[in-house]
């Protein structure tokens, strides 16, 4: 019967399952298609948590199809096609790595570089800034305040870089709330034009995150016979960012 149909359905589409669900006869195999549904679910809001499920699933099975993966939290779907590891999102500007798990593009840093933040005995995964276990839904990553223990490392190149990669991150994150602050004023009636100093926060931004991963790619890359013009060119960097 109808009312049978819609609270099946209902339930289904509430625990996020209504995609391959199927006849609740156990016999039977056939799957209720979108038309049936919506001529069976009349509410508005059951109905867009169905379309919800149908987007997601669309998303899943297409390969050049992903997410925007803000850790704020982003419902942005990107095209990967030809942008490689470093798509803006159209909506909240994060710049997304679509070559692996982590959540941004992490230029200097190469992808081999970020899945290297394992331990070599036991293969523990860990968050380079707070020592967290590593997932690529660890969304405690760019608000972290913790600080690595020196107690806690034998070697103090990887507490030197790890500090350094932190205070960029900090300072980034301190001309985001600079940014948004001077948004603000500029909504205010007789205020002059200030877009040039959200141009300067936004060079900033993008400064301090590319110092952040430069001490990842310093890290890794410390025998290499170019890194003595990385750590020169990384330096000059450094003092114009903090200049600015």
């Amino acid at each position: 019967s109808q009312p049978c149909w819609s609270e099946y359905l209902t339930t289904r589409i509430e625990q996020n399952m209504v995609v391959n669900c199927t006849c609740p006869i156990s016999e039977c195999r056939a799957q209720p298609t979108t038309a049936f549904i919506y001529s069976i679910v009349s509410s508005e809001e059951i109905i867009a948590k169905y379309e919800k499920a149908l987007l997601r699933r669309y998303v899943e099975c297409c390969s050049n199809l992903t997410w925007c993966t803000n850790p704020q939290g982003c419902d942005q779907i990107l095209l990967k096609d030809g942008l490689g590891y470093g798509a803006a999102c159209s909506k909240c500007s994060w710049i997304s790595c679509f070559n692996c798990n982590f959540p941004e593009a992490h230029y200097p840093a190469s992808c081999s570089h970020m899945s290297r933040m394992t331990c070599a005995k036991c293969n523990h995964g860990f968050c380079w800034r707070c020592l967290k276990p590593w997932r690529p839904n660890h969304k405690d990553y760019y608000n972290c305040s913790a600080m690595v223990s020196k107690a806690a490392w034998q070697e103090k190149r990887f507490q030197d870089y790890n500090e350094r990669c932190t205070f960029h991150h900090h300072a980034r994150e301190f001309a985001m709330s600079l940014r948004n602050s001077v948004s603000s004023i500029r909504e205010m009636p007789k205020i002059r034009n200030l877009t040039f100093v959200l141009d300067a926060c936004k060079v900033l931004e993008q400064a301090r995150k590319v110092l952040a991963y430069s001490c990842v790619y310093s890290y890794y890359n410390q025998d290499t016979e170019s890194m003595d013009i990385v750590e020169q060119q990384t330096e000059s960097l450094e003092l114009l960012t903090n200049a600015l």
